[in-house]
């Protein structure tokens, strides 16, 4: 019961006993006087109608007047005139013994009986008759029921006024309680809030403060985690020098997307080298060459910040090699970033501040799932071994050696157009289990197929990248939203639905996205929206984001965490339901220390606020024993099963 109800019912508890209390102790007060008054006025009557009668004590015409006249003007019960010789009744009057406009449970707790008085008549000295009257208490019991009833309306009044300004003073009261409820469910959704504005009670004050300061060692004690992973990351996968990506990350993220999985796309590989870069170093000093390293750094780095190339990752091999992996990008599109880079590089090289400052020759190939990673390496040295034989031009593209035509590639737009508008969508589930015991499902990633006009499904490696060149990813997303969950409808269990950068990005589709989880509410509870961690929005239009899906009831989870470990403060704002870590940090963990080392700050800063934390793409038992170990949560990849139809 709430503690508004409790002040309600103790209120009108207290009015009852006053009211009771009050009437008892009024009836006791008021009885006798009001007997006493009730025998003087029976006395009275009784001794001033004896004296008028001594002179007519002859005449029984004038004794009946008489005595009607007294009756009637007065509140009798009854009026008697007694012969004392024989005890005969001369005269005698009565009124009804009903009580009108009184209830009777009230007439009989007050118990206020007639009252009676008499006097004697006399002829001389002769005692001739008696006169006996019994007043009427009906006049007394209406002013005490009026009474009575005027204080139970006075008390009443008093009490809804006191509920009212109670009521006001617990809503007042209970502001503090309740932002303290939000921020205990905001600890619960591992968001970390401060109250700023202390309430004035001195209770409350000090609750309030102990909240603030759990919340802070709390956010402490998160962010120390965050910073010791964020370190054990750029020691691991980023060059010191220029922010990028190292040699070693880039060599793992090659892997991963050489892998053969329902999502796997091809891609590119650029590399760019400068040259005589000893030379450059003695002309140009260590600063002017770190200067010079730097600015290519960055130039790569602007090539990734369009959001449809999030996915693209840049890297700095060693010394002057530079390396950028660019999954999804088509064999037209590879031409015009090596000459885009080479030009870039050119005009560096002419607006620098000197003449000698260096050219640097870009070698750039195609590659597909499947391919050994070192087949790939191989065709790249030989495209910059055939950009530094022909100066001319400073860029060479290769590509890829077995490379035969698709018999429905000139047609993708026909096709996936068609696809998505009349709903050809094939959906395969992987599940996703406990890691401590894997027949735990925690539930099923959706993942989409979409059936070319004969009819086979083409794994979304193979459309996706067609997707987004399109410019469709909102509306592949939409369709693939609406095929699950009208399965959800029909199939209720757990499953988990990717959303693209361009939907969050796009109002108009993530409205519709929004309108269409409103329209579904009990579907909430099965359904877990993902977002990619490499198309993530900017952190304030992020976290409107993910307030506007979590309105809707929907969990929110993050994929392929781990490339941007130093946004995980941010994270702790969003609500989410866990984190997917990215398999490229997974594989030959069993192998790896360093990855040992950087899952594990992981999954201590991850512990600290109760998220979480899911292994992708975990493919042999080594890498299950290891991450269990860990204390990582959950788990997927083709060790725990493969994407299949339903």
């Amino acid at each position: 019961m709430s503690l508004r109800k409790q002040l309600f019912l103790a209120i009108c508890l207290f009015l009852l006993v006053a009211f009771s209390g009050s009437f008892f102790v009024s009836l006791e007060s008021s009885r006798d006087q009001t007997l006493g008054q009730l025998r003087a006025h029976a006395q009275d009557a009784a001794t001033a109608l004896g004296l008028s009668l001594t002179a007519q004590i002859d005449d029984p015409a004038m004794i009946e007047l008489m005595v009607s006249s007294i009756f009637d003007s007065g509140y009798f019960n009854s009026i008697r005139v007694v012969d004392i010789k024989d005890e005969q009744v001369l005269v005698e009057r009565n009124a009804p013994k009903q009580i009108e406009g009184i209830p009777a449970w009230f007439v009989s707790v007050v118990n206020l009986h007639p009252q009676g008085g008499d006097a004697l008549i006399m002829r001389g000295w002769e005692q001739v008759a008696r006169v006996e009257v019994l007043s009427n208490p009906q006049f007394a019991l209406a002013k005490l029921w009026d009474s009575t009833l005027g204080s139970l309306i006075w008390l009443l009044l008093c009490g809804l006024l006191s509920a009212m300004v109670g009521g006001w003073m617990l809503r007042r009261q209970f502001r503090p309680l309740d932002t303290l409820v939000k921020q205990a469910e905001a600890i619960s959704k591992r968001e970390f809030l401060t109250l700023p504005t202390l309430p004035r009670t001195p209770e409350l004050k000090r609750v309030v403060l102990a909240m603030n300061q759990m919340v802070e060692k709390l956010k402490a004690l998160f962010s120390e985690e965050a910073a010791r992973s964020e370190k054990l990351r750029a020691e691991s996968y980023q060059d010191s020098l220029t922010g990028l990506a190292n040699r070693r990350l880039l060599d793992e993220q090659l892997a991963d997307h050489l892998l053969v999985s329902e999502q796997s796309r091809d891609g590119h590989l650029l590399m760019l080298r400068i040259n005589d870069l000893t030379g450059l170093n003695q002309r140009l000093g260590g600063q002017g060459t770190d200067t010079l390293i730097n600015t290519v750094g960055e130039l790569l780095k602007c090539m990734t910040r369009l959001p449809e190339r999030r996915t693209w990752l840049p890297a700095r091999n060693r010394g002057g090699e530079f390396s950028l992996l660019t999954p999804g990008l088509d064999a037209e599109d590879g031409v015009r970033l090596a000459s885009e880079v080479s030009v870039t590089l050119e005009n560096l090289r002419l607006s620098g501040v000197s003449d000698c400052t260096p050219v640097a020759h870009v070698g750039i190939v195609a590659y597909r799932p499947g391919e050994p990673a070192g087949d790939v390496l191989k065709r790249l040295d030989q495209a910059l071994t055939e950009a530094r034989q022909h100066p001319e031009q400073p860029w060479v593209y290769l590509a890829h050696a077995n490379e035969a035509a698709n018999p429905i590639q000139h047609d993708w737009p026909h096709w996936i157009d068609d696809a998505l508008t009349h709903g050809k969508l094939q959906l395969y589930f992987q599940p996703v289990v406990q890691c401590a015991d894997t027949s735990q499902l925690l539930h099923h990633k959706v993942l989409a197929r979409l059936l070319d006009p004969q009819g086979e499904a083409i794994a979304a490696g193979d459309f996706l990248p067609w997707i987004e060149r399109l410019g469709w990813s909102a509306r592949f997303d939409l369709a693939m939203l609406e095929a699950t969950l009208d399965y959800l409808v029909a199939n209720r269990w757990p499953l988990a639905l990717s959303l693209s950068g361009s939907t969050l990005r796009d109002q108009a589709q993530l409205r519709q996205v929004l309108d269409l989880l409103d329209s579904l509410p009990d579907l909430a509870p099965l359904l877990t929206l993902e977002i990619d961690e490499r198309q993530l929005p900017p952190p304030e239009e992020l976290q409107r984001l993910s307030h506007s899906l979590l309105k809707t009831g929907y969990a929110i989870g993050l994929q392929h965490f781990g490339g941007s470990f130093s946004q995980i403060g941010n994270l702790t704002q969003l609500g989410l339901a866990y984190l997917k870590i990215d398999g490229a940090y997974i594989r030959a963990i069993d192998e790896r220390e360093d990855k040992r080392l950087f899952i594990d700050a992981i999954v201590r800063a991850t512990h600290s606020i109760d998220l979480p934390l899911i292994a992708e793409r975990v493919e042999t038992r080594g890498e299950l024993e290891v991450i269990t170990e860990l204390g990582v949560f959950g788990v997927m990849g083709r060790l725990i099963g493969p994407p299949e139809p339903m």
